[in-house]
């Protein structure tokens, strides 16, 4: 098992690979109008999960959702917003998750006490929290694991909140 840093926790609601510097401004306008008519959010994660599956995981993660039943609704509103700004295919139905680890080779037996572990966490609730932005982030892959930058941060229940946001993102390598 290779755990998730606690720093590294973050629920994504959609990957776009490589955006250019110049598509960074409308790609933050489109996010900021899918994020407008949403208000904060009280999540929560519960259970424990893995994909594929609990039974031959490989990412392990907890589920995230809210009593409200915005996060399913928001998913998607962000997903049709950032459509025209990358060319990686959506990933299907969405599974609101933070990534806890990765396993790697686990063998029938261990696997088989891990889907057991996480059939007995099915109904555990792990906390809540409240999320009152998105932020676009910039995820750089390294031996010693990923490494995340904001770019922008997109408030929940409109307002704006672009700073240096060309700035932000030349700096931090994207192709111009």
């Amino acid at each position: 098992m290779r755990w998730t840093k606690r720093e590294q926790f973050h629920l994504t609601l959609r990957f776009m690979g490589n955006v250019s510097v110049s598509g960074m401004e409308p790609l933050i306008l489109a996010v900021q109008r899918a994020c407008h008519a949403f208000p904060v959010l009280r999540l929560r994660a519960e259970r424990i999960g893995a994909f594929p599956s609990v039974k031959s995981p490989r990412v392990i993660w907890a589920g995230v959702d809210d009593r409200e039943g915005f996060l399913p609704k928001l998913q998607p509103a962000v997903d049709a917003a950032v459509q025209e700004f990358t060319a990686e295919k959506a990933d299907g139905d969405f599974t609101g998750h933070v990534t806890l680890g990765r396993a790697r080779g686990l063998k029938r037996p261990q696997a088989g006490t891990f889907a057991t572990l996480a059939a007995g966490m099915a109904e555990r609730d792990f906390g809540e929290w409240i999320a009152d932005r998105v932020e676009i982030i910039r995820s750089e892959l390294s031996p010693g694991g990923a490494r995340y930058t904001t770019l922008a941060a997109v408030p929940l229940n409109g307002g704006a909140a672009l700073g240096n946001v060309r700035r932000q993102a030349s700096h931090a390598g994207f192709d111009e």
